[in-house]
């Protein structure tokens, strides 16, 4: 007997949801380090995150720009919030951050313009 319709859609909501909720945030490259996925948040021009790069070794947070968008602020804050971090880094040259302590956080880039964008990491031993 061939599944209806709706059965169809349930089975492909069952393999599709998990996915949606998980959203991978990081990236292990070749070099061992892990690329960090970076979102817009409030975007008001041309997005520019494909400048962005940002990597996490162990508690140190590397982040590169590509282009030249000016000097951007970086806040590195716990998950919940708590402010950790905060540097100013003219681009296109980037900046190393040192996250003492293991846990959730949020890396936030906001540029001259007012745009930000975010992406989160784990720091562990």
């Amino acid at each position: 007997m061939r599944p209806t319709i709706i059965q169809r859609f349930f089975l492909l909501l069952g393999f599709l949801l998990p996915a949606m909720i998980c959203d991978a945030y990081v990236i292990k490259t070749i070099d061992g380090n892990s690329r960090i996925l970076i979102k817009e948040s409030h975007v008001q021009g041309v997005p520019k995150g494909f400048t962005i790069s940002a990597t996490i070794d162990s508690h140190t947070l590397v982040a590169s720009f590509s282009q030249n968008i000016g000097q951007v602020q970086i806040e590195v804050s716990t998950i919940n919030g708590v402010d950790i971090e905060t540097s100013v880094s003219e681009t296109p040259n980037g900046v190393s951050i040192y996250i003492p302590y293991t846990g959730s956080y949020i890396v936030t880039f906001t540029l001259p313009n007012g745009d930000e964008y975010y992406g989160e990491f784990e720091v562990t031993d």
